[in-house]
């Protein structure tokens, strides 16, 4: 398998994996909270849907910073 050059290499931002955000994006009157969780860049984050009580015990294990509050 030929291997690839990239003749303009990228250069990323270091990523501290042990920093983790959590931006609320909506409390429904259903008890679900929709949220964007990141993990080092928190650019870079996907939306998730818990529960309350399950989102404060998610946001708890993962000692996330809110970036909303």
């Amino acid at each position: 398998m030929p291997t690839l050059h990239c003749p303009h290499p990228t250069r990323l931002p270091a990523v501290d994996t042990t920093q983790r955000f959590v931006r609320v994006l909506e409390q429904r009157p259903d008890g679900l909270i929709a949220f964007e969780f990141a993990i080092g860049w928190p650019e870079l984050a996907c939306e998730l849907l818990l529960p309350e009580p399950a989102f404060h015990a998610f946001c708890a294990a993962n000692r996330a910073q809110r970036l909303d509050a």
